[in-house]
């Protein structure tokens, strides 16, 4: 049986260096099999997962120390292993992609760089730098992945579809604006000269023949929700994880709060000292500024995360950007997965029977508070940030309802926790 690698943390990865001599040093890092740190003589350092790939041995680059941290390694190497069991060799899809970008450099402007060129054409047409960030984010998260490498003379119906068919039914909404935008990219292409004939993400007498109507499939489009019962498992096994990515998550989780809105959390938000995280109008939904109560455990959790000199940022990305949102849908993806491999049912949505994304993770705190406890359901639309009655809303904005808030997010927390339930919650079938 191979010998477990010591798990290291991040000071003893910092401290690591060369031994001298010729060649390169492999230090095995722990905590996923075959994770090594490469030291050259030279002091440099570079993530190596070392692993076989059907009879090959593979060494698979995941990119230098310190720009890649410990955890991010980790979640990298997890990756790359769940690919390879999924039949994918990691380094011939890296060549691959490689050579299919030359080639389509090669034959026009690809799709990605009229992404760029089409954003700097449409300066004014947005209201402000957050719509702009949102329709760059829909085409980078749902567009580029599928279409992002193809020349836009090439792109037609089929390749369009590719990107809008596996959310049109889940993500409704979100495929309706990746519609349009994909149109208006290829538009500007047609007009700058990169391509000819009819734009492939027209709807009427196009993408209407081929796809249900928006209005038909939009009330199936809620997102999968943890269900209670599962929660304090799901959160016991998240807190097991490590990186930005499962920090981020769990501080939604205690928060309620948007994926949006955390992934974008700044320090200068958070005010530890009175256990507030304070969201302004400009990163929230509705335009209004939301006060967040922190509990123990939220507090506790922010305390413990490392603050990346020249990043204001929370949790911020391999990159030192904003996390994506597909960071934190794998992540929980992952968490799903491994149930199942150890033969249970996983985390899956009651009524839909798909697995649970971050998003969902607002509802089960909404059924928590209706099945659950006694807490006024406006008092829990408030804490969701959701637009509700002005008249509601100006109660709730009284001075005594973040305190009344917090009392509910610290039952919330002490629920997820397994914990004894506070004294406004009620045990179903005590």
């Amino acid at each position: 049986m191979p010998k477990i690698a010591q798990e290291l943390g991040p000071l003893d990865v910092k401290r690591l260096a060369h031994g001298g001599g010729r060649g390169n040093a492999m230090v095995a890092v722990g905590g996923v099999n075959g994770l090594y740190l490469q030291l050259t003589s030279k002091g440099g350092k570079t993530w190596v997962l070392r692993m076989l790939v059907g009879s090959r041995r593979r060494d698979i680059g995941l990119g230098g120390f310190p720009t890649v941290t410990l955890a991010q390694a980790r979640d990298k190497a997890r990756e790359a292993r769940d690919k390879v069991e999924r039949g994918v060799d990691p380094v011939e899809e890296r060549k691959a992609a490689k050579a299919k970008l030359i080639e389509a450099r090669r034959k026009g402007m690809l799709f990605s760089d009229a992404v760029d060129k089409a954003l700097a054409a449409k300066l004014d047409a947005f209201r402000n730098e957050k719509h702009r960030a949102q329709w760059r984010s829909t085409l980078d998260n749902y567009a580029l992945p599928e279409i992002g490498g193809l020349p836009v003379s090439q792109i037609d119906t089929a390749a369009v579809l590719r990107c809008l068919q596996p959310i049109w039914s889940t993500k409704t909404e979100t495929a309706t604006r990746l519609r349009g935008r994909i149109e208006a990219v290829l538009s500007w292409a047609t007009v700058a000269g990169h391509r000819t004939g009819d734009n492939p993400a027209r709807w009427a007498g196009n993408l209407k023949e081929l796809l249900p109507a928006a209005r038909k499939v939009a009330k199936e489009s809620n997102h999968p929700a943890l269900q209670l019962d599962n929660a304090p498992a799901w959160l016991a096994d998240l807190r097991k994880r490590e990186g930005f990515p499962a920090r981020a998550l769990e501080f939604l989780t205690l928060t309620a709060a948007r994926s949006g809105e955390v992934r974008g959390a700044r320090w200068d938000e958070m005010d530890l000292e009175h256990a507030l995280w304070i969201i302004p109008a400009h990163r929230m939904k509705m335009q209004r500024e939301h006060r967040v109560p922190l509990t123990a455990e939220a507090v506790a959790l922010l305390k413990a995360l490392p603050k990346l000199d020249g990043n204001a940022l929370v949790f911020p990305g391999a990159r030192g950007g904003q996390l994506s949102d597909m960071a934190l849908s794998m992540l929980m993806k992952r968490q799903h997965t491994a149930v199942v491999a150890a033969g249970g049912n996983g985390y899956l949505d009651r009524v839909s029977k798909r697995s649970a994304v971050p998003h969902g993770l607002r509802s089960t705190f909404r059924d928590w508070v209706a099945e659950r406890t006694q807490y006024p359901g406006d008092m829990a639309e408030v804490a969701l940030a959701h637009r509700i009655s002005s008249a509601v809303e100006a109660a709730y904005r009284r001075g005594d309802m973040i305190e009344k808030r917090r009392r509910m997010m610290a039952d919330w927390a002490d629920f997820l926790s397994g914990r004894a339930l506070g004294g406004n919650v009620v045990r179903i079938g005590a």
